[in-house]
């Protein structure tokens, strides 16, 4: 039963809207003033706002904009008498569903708050990729309902339909590139090339090829002509994944591209038009980069139009319950196994752990926990966390009846082993990226994976 909040001061206007809405089945809170309003937006989880324009105190622009803050995807409806037509204009640019002029029309209002509510189900099962949409596009699910990745859904839902660049910020690990394609699939190129690029995962000296393309014979090793993926993608989307890796003088090229629409392949002589958008994603400072002369600030410029924040996971901890159960159920099905429950204090160890590794952290514990798993319910001594602290969980101690030099040197191999992992992932198995990422030698790399038995 959908919950809606009628403001209004009048008593017996909203006592007759009371009782016409909940003879159409939905649940009715009343507000007498815009205050009260406010107060209920922030503390009643309403499905619907339907607020006169002129209130006591606070008016309904304010209760429009609380309701925006809380959750930009709940339908605020604003009521407001013929005279105050261009305020209720305006009230709509502020991100109102729509007005309606009293004397009220109860049949239209009514038709109103329906088609609000049915389109309000529909951006948010599109927006973050429910069964219907990741079935159709064959990726997994963007799965959230908190309040950080609903300002995402409503940000993507805004910026979709555009060819406006967009940058997509966040840790590593927090899924930007299925924020890219969702972005891609709710867009009119969604029926051309979707083309991820990761920068960081190819050499630089490769790099220029594989988003420009060569002619033949344009260096050692170019025995035919080659379409970059920036050609390939015409009329599609290009996501270049860890822009941030990106060389500088690629960084210009990429730029001309942005501004002027066309690519030149290596060793050519002439320009060629491409028609794409480009999404872009970095977990690093770019502010810093460009700061530092590492990024170019020209570039920063375009690429960050429309920038998207995706909070780490320990900012939407809500959210991991419903993270737990997709992965459970799609890791039963890969493995044929029959899908199993997870223990209650499980859950809460899950909801208090730091997730590093965001999402992709999350995923590999549960897919393992699924393996470790004998029963028919997953409990906490099922995972294998990082952190100490946490039943069930592994961590390292060092060996205590050493001596300190000892002590110290076995620490340091651990610290060294679980850094160079993490950087080795982080560039996707790149050394010579991870190396730099490190600030050591590539051959010093080579060695302590080599001494850690690290598998890249």
């Amino acid at each position: 039963m959908e919950k809606i909040l009628i403001v209004e001061d009048k008593e017996s206007m909203a006592r007759m809207l009371k009782e016409t809405l909940e003879t159409e089945g939905y649940k009715v809170v009343i507000a007498k003033d815009g205050a009260e309003g406010i107060k209920k937006v922030r503390e009643s989880n309403v499905d619907l706002v339907l607020t006169d324009l002129k209130l006591p105190g606070k008016n309904g622009l304010e209760v429009l904009k609380a309701s925006k803050d809380e959750n930009p995807l709940t339908p605020v409806i604003v009521m407001t008498a013929y005279g105050s037509i261009e305020t209720a204009v305006n009230a709509m640019k502020l991100g109102a569903y729509d007005f309606i002029t009293k004397p009220l029309d109860t049949d239209y209002l009514q038709i109103l708050i329906k088609r609000s509510l049915k389109n309000q189900r529909l951006i948010t099962e599109n927006l973050l990729l429910k069964d219907a949409l990741s079935h159709s596009v064959g990726m997994p699910n963007i799965i959230g309902k908190s309040r950080g990745m609903l300002e995402v859904a409503e940000n993507i839902r805004k910026v979709a339909p555009a060819k406006t660049t967009v940058l997509i910020l966040g840790e590593s690990g927090t899924g930007k590139e299925l924020f890219a394609r969702a972005i891609h699939d709710l867009s009119p190129r969604k029926d051309h090339p979707f083309v991820p690029i990761n920068c960081a995962a190819i050499p630089g000296e490769l790099l220029e090829s594989e988003l420009f393309g060569h002619e033949k014979g344009a260096f050692t090793g170019a025995g035919e002509r080659k379409l970059g993926k920036l050609e390939l993608a015409d009329r599609g989307t290009v996501f270049l994944d860890e822009i941030g890796e990106l060389d500088i003088a690629l960084q210009a090229k990429l730029l001309r591209t942005l501004q002027e629409g066309e690519i030149d392949r290596v060793g050519g002589t002439k320009c060629i038009k491409v028609d794409i958008r480009i999404l872009a994603a970095s977990n690093r400072n770019l502010e810093a980069a460009v700061a530092d002369n590492a990024f170019r600030e020209d570039l920063y410029y375009r690429l960050s139009v429309f920038p998207i924040m995706i909070p780490p996971l320990r900012q939407r901890k809500d959210d991991i319950p419903a993270l737990v159960e997709h992965f459970i159920s799609k890791y039963s099905a890969e493995m044929n196994i029959t899908h199993k429950d997870i223990a209650p204090d499980a859950i809460e160890i899950l909801k208090n752990y730091s997730w590093k590794g965001n999402v992709r952290e999350l995923e590999n514990v549960i897919e393992r926990a699924l393996i470790l798993c004998d029963g028919n319910v997953i409990t906490k001594k099922d995972f294998r966390l990082a952190s100490a602290g946490y039943p069930g969980g592994t961590s390292w101690e060092p060996a205590l009846d050493g001596t300190l030099d000892e002590v110290a040197k076995a620490a340091l191999k651990v610290a060294e082993s679980r850094r160079i992992k993490r950087a080795l992932e982080d560039t996707h198995g790149n050394k010579t990226k991870a190396a730099e990422i490190l600030k050591v030698s590539y051959k010093t790399l080579l060695t302590k994976i080599k001494d850690y038995k690290i598998e890249s």
